[in-house]
C-alpha cells in the first residue's frame, strides 16, 4: 500500500510459511551481523549505520574472526566498486539475502549508487530491518531524499523507493522472487550486479543452480559474485559442517564447496560466460599492506595457524556474463 512520503509507516502482513522455516539458517543472518558489529566497534573499518541494525555482542570474538570479516567485507566491497565504476552508475545491484548489510548507505556516502539498488531476504528478516529503518532516521532519510514521487511504497514486507527496495522472498522460490522484482521496477535491460554472502550454500545444489540460472538468462549484461565456504571436504570443513548441525543449521549445497575449480564449475555451467574464484587467505595476502598493519595492530593473534586455516576454508567468486564493451571480464581482484 502507499503512505505518505515523509511519514513512512508499516501496515501489519500476514506471516507467510517461511517466517516458521528455516531457523537455523535465519541465525546464521544474527550471528553474521553481530560479528560485523563487533569488528565494527573495534576499529577494523567504518560503519556508522550497523549500530542501528545490530546489537553489539557483550562477547567478545576471537581476533581470526573479526579478521575474516574484514577480509570478506574489504573483498567484496572491491568488486561491488569495480562494477560500478566499469558500468559508471548506470546498474542495477541485487543484494541476495542480504540480511542487516549496510552496503546501500555506504555507497550511497561515496557517491556510488547504482540506478537502483535491491535487498531481498526471508520475510521475517525483511520486517525487522524495516522496522529499524522506520525507526531510524540515520536510514530513512537517504531513502526518502533519493525518493522522487509523492508516495512510498511500504508495507511489512517490502519498502519500494526510487533508488531503493527491499522485498522479502525466498529465492528458492523464483517465480515470487521475480514477479515481486519486477513490481518494484527491476530492469532487466540494465547492467545488474547480484551479489550472494554464505547463501547459495544453505540451499540444495539443484536450488542454487536454478538460482544461477535464473541470474544468467535474465540478465544480458551481469556480474554475479559469491562469498561461502570451500575446500569443505578435509578434516576442518568437517568439523564446521558438524559445529553448523548442531544448531540446527545444515549446509544443503555444502557439496558445491568441494574447491575452487567446483565454485568456477558451478558458475560456468550455469549460463556464466567466465568465473574467477580465490580463498581468503589469498585474499589477505593481497590486501593493501597499510591496511593490514592497522588491523594485525588493533588485536593480538595467539596463533596464525588458526586464521590460515579459517580463512582457507571460505573463497570469494565472481563471474561474469556479456559487458564485453563495459570491459566486465577484466574485473578482478
Amino acid at each position: 500500500m502507499a503512505t505518505s512520503l515523509r511519514r513512512p509507516s508499516f501496515t501489519a502482513c500476514s506471516s507467510s510459511a517461511t517466517d516458521t522455516d528455516d531457523e537455523g539458517v535465519r541465525g546464521t543472518c544474527e550471528d553474521a551481523s553481530i560479528c560485523k558489529r563487533f569488528a565494527v566497534s573495534v576499529g577494523y573499518w567504518q560503519d556508522p549505520y550497523i549500530q542501528h541494525l545490530v546489537r553489539l555482542s557483550k562477547e567478545r570474538k576471537a581476533p581470526e574472526i573479526n579478521r575474516g570479516y574484514f577480509a570478506r567485507v574489504h573483498g567484496v566491497s572491491q568488486l561491488i566498486k569495480a562494477f560500478l565504476r566499469k558500468t559508471e552508475c548506470n546498474c542495477q545491484i541485487l543484494n541476495l539475502g542480504a540480511g542487516m548489510d549496510t552496503t546501500f548507505w555506504r555507497l550511497k556516502d561515496e557517491d556510488l549508487l547504482p540506478s537502483k539498488y535491491f535487498e531481498i531476504d526471508f520475510p521475517m528478516i525483511v520486517t525487522r530491518k524495516l522496522h529499524s529503518i522506520k525507526l531510524k532516521p540515520l536510514l530513512s532519510k537517504p531513502i526518502l531524499d533519493l525518493h522522487s514521487e509523492d508516495t512510498l511504497q511500504m508495507d511489512g514486507h517490502i519498502l519500494d523507493s526510487t533508488r531503493y527496495a527491499i522485498i522479502g522472498a525466498d529465492l528458492r522460490d523464483i517465480p515470487e522472487l521475480e514477479e515481486k522484482l519486477k513490481k518494484c521496477n527491476m530492469n532487466t535491460q540494465l547492467p545488474t550486479l547480484l551479489i550472494a554472502e554464505c547463501v547459495l550454500v544453505y540451499m540444495t545444489p539443484e536450488q542454487s543452480t536454478n538460482l544461477l540460472k535464473w541470474a544468467a538468462k535474465s540478465f544480458e549484461t551481469a556480474m554475479f559474485i559469491n562469498y561461502e565456504q570451500v575446500n569443505m571436504e578435509d578434516r576442518f570443513g568437517q568439523i564446521m559442517i558438524e559445529n553448523l548441525r548442531r544448531r540446527q543449521c545444515d549446509l544443503a549445497g555444502v557439496e558445491t564447496c568441494k574447491s575452487l575449480e567446483s565454485q568456477k564449475e558451478r558458475l560456468l555451467s550455469s549460463g556464466w560466460e567466465s568465473a574467477s574464484a580465490i580463498d581468503m587467505m589469498e585474499l589477505y595476502s593481497k590486501l593493501p599492506r597499510a591496511e593490514v598493519s592497522r588491523i594485525e595492530s588493533l588485536e593480538f593473534l595467539d596463533e596464525m595457524e588458526l586464521l590460515e586455516q579459517l580463512m582457507q576454508h571460505y573463497c570469494l567468486c565472481w563471474a561474469t556474463k556479456g559487458g564485453s564493451g563495459l570491459g566486465l571480464k577484466e574485473i578482478t581482484y
